[in-house]
């Protein structure tokens, strides 16, 4: 609000700023996530599980390093059976992984940062993709053909999966400008 001082009046001002990242400190965690995934799980974690189809069996790949993959394989073999059996609906989550969600999280961190509205519907719909991927892997993992031996590991391990896509969806769908505030 601004006062007119030849009126003695109010005057709404109607002028939006974009609010700066470090007085947005809950989308930080955002962008952590949205930068853990694109550098670490989309394609290097993730990617392992196509480019390597058998993980008992294969030749070394020039992509992910081998200390990756031994990792990766340590995890399935404790903890993941789902991961190292990569049946077709896995690998199916996977490519949306590496050809959807990676992208994503590239231009969601660009955007983030800078305060852009036009991420509002793409977050939205990432989100509603993730949780459908994650309802899907819980219920393979928790009660199928190859459930988990460690639920309460395996659940760790996706938790996130789940808790960032719903408080995504909370940022998101309230506003139409995110990243603004009026003046």
């Amino acid at each position: 609000m601004s006062t007119n001082l030849s009126l003695g009046t109010r005057v709404q001002s109607d002028r939006e700023i974009v609010i700066p990242f470090r007085q947005r400190w809950y989308d930080v965690v955002f962008v952590f996530f949205f930068l853990i995934n694109v550098c670490f799980v989309t394609y290097i974690i993730d990617i392992e599980q196509i480019i390597v189809s058998n993980p008992y069996h294969f030749n070394p790949p020039a992509w992910p390093p081998m200390f990756f993959i031994r990792m990766v394989h340590h995890y399935g073999a404790l903890y993941d059976p789902d991961l190292m059996a990569r049946a077709a609906w896995w690998k199916a989550t996977i490519w949306i992984d590496v050809l959807g969600f990676g992208p994503f999280y590239v231009l969601a961190t660009y955007a983030f940062v800078r305060g852009r509205n036009w991420i509002r519907i793409p977050a939205i719909i990432y989100s509603s993709v993730m949780l459908t991927n994650l309802t899907v892997i819980m219920f393979e993992e928790m009660g199928g053909a190859t459930p988990t031996p460690h639920p309460l590991v395996v659940l760790g391990v996706y938790s996130p999966y789940i808790l960032i896509p719903l408080a995504l969806l909370v940022r998101m769908i309230p506003t139409d400008n995110p990243f603004k505030r009026r003046v």
